[in-house]
């Protein structure tokens, strides 16, 4: 059995093969992932509402971070096969952050769904998101 990968170990892979990624891996394991990021001011929306394009990609890095810990390895290699986002309320705040959990790890895809919320406000998510991740062969 392959001991469960820590979460350095996934931010490792990110500073290989995606240097300039906004997000961090804060917590793995085989069933979950949780990722974090800090919104450039950039991403902001006048008002600082923190945008849809920023609250979908940690969405999307939660799920990936999430197939790295569904199949023991990371997976740089992994592509978003599918991925749907419902926004519930206006995004506010300094970080957001995104959990995942596993719904289906198979051969070829991995199935989770995630919610993001903003600081520490987990109970009030200000999205909704669920994804397949397809495997490299």
């Amino acid at each position: 059995m392959t001991p469960p990968l820590d979460p350095s170990e996934v931010n490792a892979m990110l500073d290989t093969h995606w240097p300039s990624a906004p997000c961090r891996c804060v917590e793995l394991s085989p069933t979950h992932a949780l990722a974090l990021v800090v919104p450039a001011e950039s991403a902001l929306r006048p008002g600082g509402f923190i945008s849809g394009p920023t609250q979908f990609g940690v969405a999307d890095a939660a799920l990936w971070f999430l197939v790295a810990g569904a199949t023991g390895v990371p997976q740089p290699m992994a592509l978003t096969s599918d991925l749907s986002i419902r926004f519930l309320r206006p995004a506010r705040g300094t970080k957001l952050q995104a959990r995942a959990d596993l719904e289906r790890a198979g051969r070829r895809l991995v199935v989770g769904t995630v919610r993001v919320w903003v600081d520490e406000d987990q109970e009030r998510p200000c999205a909704t998101a669920q994804g397949t991740y397809a495997l490299p062969d």
